[in-house]
């Protein structure tokens, strides 16, 4: 199994072997169809690096690293070039980590990537919600031609799980006939520009098989500029430690989750990167910690 994966320099205290681990970390370097601004596949490789910056202990969610069974297994090897096999290749490689009862967290990448992780979670757990933090929609049925794209995402999502699955929280961008699908016709929950709802929305989804997608341009980008299609009027950085809190105490089971599209170039400063480490950090670790608690039957 851990053959199909490339070895490079771990993220720190994510060293756990591979066998032993709850939750693996690893990364998809692929923007195939990135219609904007490419580079989200150098994001791991560049998050690698910055992370050494930080603590493994999160003061905010009182939760060490060092404590959980953590592996980062590298990058997947992808044939960049080729997106249906490309999709092929993510989608057998979180498969994998899925058969060994292992929670899959995926870096993109551009968003696509998020599609056959999710299917290949979704066979283990049919019963499954999505929670879906973005600047975007991504509810095209199609863009440029294509209906497997960064902009279909979630539409593509949508097909396989149906109505009432999908809670989307962030978003101010978008057309009008993807509003109106979430919106008027219902077939996602959308929350426009905020996440006052979003405590609530976790409540109602105790006990349940949660999915959890965080398109990093959700954040405001005079925090975040680092990403391929900065959005005016996202969240701030203390925003999304609430939702870190909310979900560390919170009864949802978190079967997979990811984060997309930094692309680290557009940020010399390398904030971008050191936010998008940090939130890596603190997911992991409630990620980790709700494995835990599941685990022991709480």
């Amino acid at each position: 199994m851990v053959n199909k994966f490339s070895y490079i320099n771990t993220f720190m205290s994510m060293d756990t072997p591979y066998e032993e681990a709850d939750v693996v970390v690893f990364g998809v370097g692929f923007d195939g169809t990135t219609s904007n601004r490419p580079g989200t596949r150098f994001a791991s490789s560049a998050m690698r690096s910055e992370f050494y910056g930080l603590e493994t202990y999160s003061p905010k969610l009182d939760l060490d690293l060092d404590d959980y069974k953590i592996c980062d297994i590298g990058d997947l090897q992808l044939s960049i070039g080729n997106t249906d096999t490309v999709l092929d290749e993510i989608y057998e490689g979180v498969k994998n980590i899925i058969k060994d009862n292992k929670i899959p967290f995926m870096i993109g990448g551009e968003h696509l990537v998020t599609f056959p992780a999710f299917k290949a979670v979704y066979e283990k757990y049919s019963d499954i919600f999505v929670i879906h933090f973005d600047a975007h929609t991504d509810l095209r049925e199609e863009y440029n031609n294509n209906k497997h794209s960064h902009a279909t995402v979630i539409k593509r999502i949508w097909d396989i799980v149906g109505d009432n699955r999908i809670y989307q929280f962030g978003i101010r961008s978008g057309t009008k006939e993807e509003f109106n699908f979430a919106l008027k016709e219902k077939h996602t929950y959308m929350e426009v520009s905020t996440i006052d709802t979003f405590e609530k929305i976790v409540r109602d989804l105790k006990k349940k098989n949660v999915y959890l997608t965080i398109d990093l341009d959700v954040l405001d980008p005079s925090i975040f500029p680092g990403t391929g299609t900065p959005e005016p009027g996202g969240l701030t950085y203390n925003e999304f430690e609430k939702i870190f809190r909310i979900l560390k105490y919170s009864h949802v089971n978190l079967v997979g989750c990811d984060i997309v599209e930094l692309s680290p170039d557009y940020d010399n400063t390398n904030v971008s990167t050191v936010t998008a480490c940090k939130i890596l950090r603190e997911l992991t670790l409630v990620v980790a910690n709700n494995y835990n608690k599941l685990l022991g039957g709480e």
